[in-house]
Protein backbone atom coordinates (compact mmCIF):
# COMPACT_ATOMS: atom_id res chain seq x y z
CA UNK A 1 0.00 0.00 0.00
CA UNK A 2 1.02 3.22 -0.93
CA UNK A 3 2.06 5.81 1.49
CA UNK A 4 -1.13 8.32 0.24
CA UNK A 5 -3.55 5.38 0.64
CA UNK A 6 -2.15 4.45 4.05
CA UNK A 7 -2.78 7.98 5.17
CA UNK A 8 -6.14 8.06 4.19
CA UNK A 9 -7.16 4.49 5.95
CA UNK A 10 -5.75 6.65 8.96
CA UNK A 11 -6.99 9.98 8.69
CA UNK A 12 -10.50 7.60 7.76
CA UNK A 13 -10.16 5.59 11.05
CA UNK A 14 -9.55 8.67 13.30
CA UNK A 15 -12.56 10.42 12.14
CA UNK A 16 -14.64 7.46 12.94
CA UNK A 17 -13.22 7.00 16.11
CA UNK A 18 -13.72 10.92 17.07
CA UNK A 19 -17.12 10.74 15.65
CA UNK A 20 -16.20 13.74 13.28
CA UNK A 21 -18.15 14.41 9.89
CA UNK A 22 -16.19 13.37 6.84
CA UNK A 23 -14.17 17.07 5.39
CA UNK A 24 -14.93 18.38 2.40
CA UNK A 25 -11.23 18.75 1.50
CA UNK A 26 -9.20 15.72 1.47
CA UNK A 27 -5.59 14.89 2.09
CA UNK A 28 -5.00 14.26 -0.94
CA UNK A 29 -5.89 17.32 -2.13
CA UNK A 30 -4.70 19.29 0.31
CA UNK A 31 -1.30 17.59 0.09
CA UNK A 32 -1.21 18.11 -3.57
CA UNK A 33 -1.95 21.88 -3.03
CA UNK A 34 1.20 21.85 -1.13
CA UNK A 35 3.29 19.80 -3.24
CA UNK A 36 2.15 22.37 -6.06
CA UNK A 37 2.38 25.63 -3.86
CA UNK A 38 6.00 23.96 -2.74
CA UNK A 39 7.08 23.75 -6.52
CA UNK A 40 5.83 26.75 -7.69
CA UNK A 41 8.42 28.49 -5.03
CA UNK A 42 11.44 25.42 -5.56
CA UNK A 43 14.45 27.09 -7.16
CA UNK A 44 14.65 23.77 -10.09
CA UNK A 45 11.16 24.63 -11.07
CA UNK A 46 10.27 26.46 -14.06
CA UNK A 47 8.49 29.67 -12.55
CA UNK A 48 11.15 30.59 -10.80
CA UNK A 49 14.12 30.35 -13.66
CA UNK A 50 11.61 32.33 -16.06
CA UNK A 51 11.36 34.87 -12.92
CA UNK A 52 15.36 34.94 -13.10
CA UNK A 53 15.81 35.02 -16.76
CA UNK A 54 14.84 39.03 -17.11
CA UNK A 55 17.61 39.75 -14.17
CA UNK A 56 20.27 38.32 -16.79
CA UNK A 57 18.94 40.00 -19.65
CA UNK A 58 19.14 43.59 -17.60
CA UNK A 59 22.77 41.99 -17.30
CA UNK A 60 23.61 41.61 -21.51
CA UNK A 61 21.22 45.29 -21.99
CA UNK A 62 23.96 47.56 -19.40
CA UNK A 63 25.32 50.26 -22.02
CA UNK A 64 28.64 49.56 -23.64
CA UNK A 65 31.78 50.82 -22.76
CA UNK A 66 33.75 53.50 -24.74
CA UNK A 67 35.39 51.92 -27.79
CA UNK A 68 38.86 50.61 -27.06
CA UNK A 69 41.66 50.42 -29.56
CA UNK A 70 41.86 46.32 -29.57
CA UNK A 71 42.24 43.39 -32.16
CA UNK A 72 38.68 42.01 -33.53
CA UNK A 73 40.67 38.55 -34.09
CA UNK A 74 38.80 36.58 -36.80
CA UNK A 75 35.32 37.58 -35.51
CA UNK A 76 34.26 39.60 -38.33
CA UNK A 77 30.22 40.56 -38.12
CA UNK A 78 30.08 41.86 -41.81
CA UNK A 79 30.50 39.92 -44.77
CA UNK A 80 31.99 42.91 -46.60
CA UNK A 81 34.50 45.55 -45.01
CA UNK A 82 36.63 48.12 -46.57
CA UNK A 83 40.10 47.28 -45.49
CA UNK A 84 43.29 49.25 -44.84
CA UNK A 85 46.60 47.05 -44.79
CA UNK A 86 49.67 48.18 -42.12
CA UNK A 87 51.22 50.90 -44.14
CA UNK A 88 48.20 52.98 -44.22
CA UNK A 89 46.84 51.78 -48.27
CA UNK A 90 43.38 51.35 -48.70
CA UNK A 91 42.92 48.29 -50.07
CA UNK A 92 39.40 48.58 -50.79
CA UNK A 93 36.16 46.39 -50.11
CA UNK A 94 36.79 42.63 -49.56
CA UNK A 95 35.08 39.69 -48.22
CA UNK A 96 36.06 38.87 -44.74
CA UNK A 97 37.04 35.22 -45.97
CA UNK A 98 39.76 36.76 -47.77
CA UNK A 99 40.52 39.39 -45.17
CA UNK A 100 41.24 36.43 -42.89
CA UNK A 101 43.63 35.24 -45.08
CA UNK A 102 45.63 37.99 -45.47
CA UNK A 103 45.63 38.17 -41.69
CA UNK A 104 46.81 34.40 -41.14
CA UNK A 105 49.57 35.07 -44.29
CA UNK A 106 50.97 38.46 -42.78
CA UNK A 107 50.38 37.18 -39.21
CA UNK A 108 48.88 40.94 -38.27
CA UNK A 109 46.07 41.95 -36.24
CA UNK A 110 42.39 43.61 -37.23
CA UNK A 111 41.40 46.76 -35.44
CA UNK A 112 37.75 48.26 -36.05
CA UNK A 113 38.83 51.24 -37.66
CA UNK A 114 35.43 53.41 -38.37
CA UNK A 115 32.32 51.59 -37.51
CA UNK A 116 30.05 54.48 -39.15
CA UNK A 117 30.78 53.60 -42.74
CA UNK A 118 29.30 51.64 -45.01
CA UNK A 119 30.92 49.05 -45.39
CA UNK A 120 32.59 49.36 -42.27
CA UNK A 121 36.26 50.27 -42.21
CA UNK A 122 38.90 48.03 -40.87
CA UNK A 123 42.67 48.34 -40.43
CA UNK A 124 45.65 46.14 -40.22
CA UNK A 125 48.18 46.44 -37.83
CA UNK A 126 51.49 44.77 -36.59
CA UNK A 127 51.27 43.73 -32.55
CA UNK A 128 53.84 46.51 -32.26
CA UNK A 129 51.30 49.13 -34.05
CA UNK A 130 48.28 48.04 -31.99
CA UNK A 131 50.39 49.09 -28.78
CA UNK A 132 51.60 51.89 -29.82
CA UNK A 133 47.96 52.72 -30.68
CA UNK A 134 46.50 51.44 -26.99
CA UNK A 135 49.58 53.72 -24.99
CA UNK A 136 48.53 56.53 -27.19
CA UNK A 137 45.23 56.19 -26.12
CA UNK A 138 45.52 55.91 -22.38
CA UNK A 139 47.92 58.71 -22.89
CA UNK A 140 44.63 60.94 -24.20
CA UNK A 141 42.16 59.54 -21.83
CA UNK A 142 44.23 60.70 -18.87
CA UNK A 143 44.58 64.04 -20.38
CA UNK A 144 40.96 64.35 -21.17
CA UNK A 145 40.74 63.31 -17.18
CA UNK A 146 43.20 65.73 -15.84
CA UNK A 147 41.54 68.64 -17.80
CA UNK A 148 38.05 67.57 -16.82
CA UNK A 149 39.66 67.83 -12.85
CA UNK A 150 41.89 71.25 -12.86
CA UNK A 151 41.89 72.61 -9.63
CA UNK A 152 42.24 76.58 -9.35
CA UNK A 153 43.97 78.09 -6.18
CA UNK A 154 43.99 81.46 -5.36
CA UNK A 155 46.41 84.35 -4.44
CA UNK A 156 45.61 87.89 -3.71
CA UNK A 157 48.25 90.64 -2.16
CA UNK A 158 48.12 94.65 -1.96
CA UNK A 159 50.59 96.45 -4.59
CA UNK A 160 53.29 97.79 -1.12
CA UNK A 161 53.64 93.99 -0.23
CA UNK A 162 57.02 93.41 1.11
CA UNK A 163 59.52 92.00 -0.94
CA UNK A 164 60.54 89.26 1.08
CA UNK A 165 56.82 88.46 1.34
CA UNK A 166 56.22 88.60 -2.05
CA UNK A 167 58.96 86.10 -2.87
CA UNK A 168 57.07 83.86 -0.56
CA UNK A 169 54.03 84.23 -1.92
CA UNK A 170 55.29 83.28 -5.40
CA UNK A 171 57.07 80.07 -3.97
CA UNK A 172 53.66 78.88 -3.16
CA UNK A 173 52.79 79.91 -6.91
CA UNK A 174 55.60 78.03 -7.51
CA UNK A 175 54.15 74.78 -6.22
CA UNK A 176 50.83 75.05 -7.20
CA UNK A 177 52.38 75.34 -10.75
CA UNK A 178 53.98 72.14 -10.48
CA UNK A 179 51.69 70.20 -9.04
CA UNK A 180 49.35 71.10 -12.18
CA UNK A 181 47.29 73.70 -10.55
CA UNK A 182 46.37 76.64 -12.29
CA UNK A 183 46.46 79.91 -10.38
CA UNK A 184 44.66 83.22 -9.91
CA UNK A 185 46.23 86.24 -8.45
CA UNK A 186 44.46 89.33 -7.60
CA UNK A 187 46.39 92.24 -6.81
CA UNK A 188 44.16 94.64 -4.81
CA UNK A 189 45.21 97.60 -3.43
CA UNK A 190 44.69 99.23 0.41
CA UNK A 191 42.86 101.96 0.97
CA UNK A 192 45.64 104.79 0.92
CA UNK A 193 47.05 103.40 -2.12
CA UNK A 194 47.50 104.16 -5.26
CA UNK A 195 44.89 102.50 -8.13
CA UNK A 196 47.00 103.62 -11.14
CA UNK A 197 48.74 100.70 -13.41
CA UNK A 198 47.93 97.48 -11.39
CA UNK A 199 48.21 95.44 -14.62
CA UNK A 200 51.26 96.64 -15.25
CA UNK A 201 52.20 96.31 -11.44
CA UNK A 202 50.88 92.86 -11.55
CA UNK A 203 53.10 91.89 -14.88
CA UNK A 204 56.10 93.11 -13.06
CA UNK A 205 55.40 90.49 -9.83
CA UNK A 206 54.68 87.90 -11.85
CA UNK A 207 57.53 87.94 -13.88
CA UNK A 208 59.45 87.20 -10.87
CA UNK A 209 57.95 83.71 -10.25
CA UNK A 210 61.41 81.47 -11.21
CA UNK A 211 59.36 78.02 -13.26
CA UNK A 212 57.84 78.27 -15.85
CA UNK A 213 54.32 79.09 -16.59
CA UNK A 214 51.68 80.16 -19.00
CA UNK A 215 49.12 82.62 -18.89
CA UNK A 216 45.14 81.69 -18.98
CA UNK A 217 44.29 85.14 -19.02
CA UNK A 218 46.60 87.84 -18.82
CA UNK A 219 46.54 90.70 -15.66
CA UNK A 220 43.55 93.20 -16.52
CA UNK A 221 42.26 96.00 -14.66
CA UNK A 222 39.02 94.25 -12.87
CA UNK A 223 36.14 95.75 -11.09
CA UNK A 224 36.24 99.57 -12.70
CA UNK A 225 40.13 99.73 -11.77
CA UNK A 226 39.48 98.42 -8.36
CA UNK A 227 41.77 95.37 -8.69
CA UNK A 228 43.41 93.23 -11.26
CA UNK A 229 43.91 89.84 -11.66
CA UNK A 230 45.66 87.43 -13.91
CA UNK A 231 45.23 83.50 -14.26
CA UNK A 232 48.47 81.33 -14.69
CA UNK A 233 48.48 77.75 -15.45
CA UNK A 234 51.27 75.18 -16.31
CA UNK A 235 53.33 75.14 -19.42
CA UNK A 236 51.88 72.44 -21.73
CA UNK A 237 54.03 69.78 -23.42
CA UNK A 238 54.98 71.93 -26.34
CA UNK A 239 56.21 74.46 -24.53
CA UNK A 240 58.50 72.83 -22.23
CA UNK A 241 59.72 71.19 -25.93
CA UNK A 242 60.28 75.13 -27.57
CA UNK A 243 62.15 75.60 -24.16
CA UNK A 244 64.40 72.55 -24.64
CA UNK A 245 65.27 73.83 -28.48
CA UNK A 246 65.55 77.75 -27.84
CA UNK A 247 66.06 78.44 -23.56
CA UNK A 248 65.53 82.18 -24.33
CA UNK A 249 61.97 81.50 -25.48
CA UNK A 250 59.23 81.48 -22.49
CA UNK A 251 55.65 80.02 -22.11
CA UNK A 252 54.33 83.31 -21.14
CA UNK A 253 54.67 84.74 -25.08
CA UNK A 254 53.35 81.55 -26.51
CA UNK A 255 50.18 82.50 -24.37
CA UNK A 256 49.60 85.63 -25.80
CA UNK A 257 46.67 84.82 -27.55
CA UNK A 258 44.75 83.57 -24.90
CA UNK A 259 41.02 84.83 -25.71
CA UNK A 260 38.45 86.56 -23.14
CA UNK A 261 35.98 83.64 -23.09
CA UNK A 262 39.17 81.62 -21.18
CA UNK A 263 39.18 84.39 -18.84
CA UNK A 264 35.74 83.82 -18.30
CA UNK A 265 35.45 80.17 -17.62
CA UNK A 266 38.09 80.36 -15.68
CA UNK A 267 36.60 83.06 -13.75
CA UNK A 268 33.38 81.19 -13.16
CA UNK A 269 34.83 77.76 -12.51
CA UNK A 270 36.17 76.14 -9.10
CA UNK A 271 36.02 77.70 -5.57
CA UNK A 272 39.69 79.14 -4.69
CA UNK A 273 41.64 79.25 -1.38
CA UNK A 274 42.27 82.87 -0.96
CA UNK A 275 45.84 83.76 0.97
CA UNK A 276 44.95 86.87 3.37
CA UNK A 277 45.83 89.65 1.65
CA UNK A 278 49.17 91.85 3.08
Amino acid sequence: MSAVGLKLVINHGARAVLGVGPCIQTLSTSWMFKCSSSWSWSSYSTAADTEQTPSTQKKKQKPKAPAKISSVGRKIPYQHIELIDEMGENMGTMHRVNVIRIMNDRGLKLVLHNENKDPPIYKLMTGKQLYEEQVKQREKDKEKTKQATVQVKGLSFSPGIASHDLSIKLKQVEGWLEKKHHVRITLRPGYRESKDNLDTKLEQMVQQIGTMFGFVAKPTVQGEGKSAMCVLRPPSAKEMALKRKDPSSSPQSASEKTTEKSDKAVSSGDATDESPQH
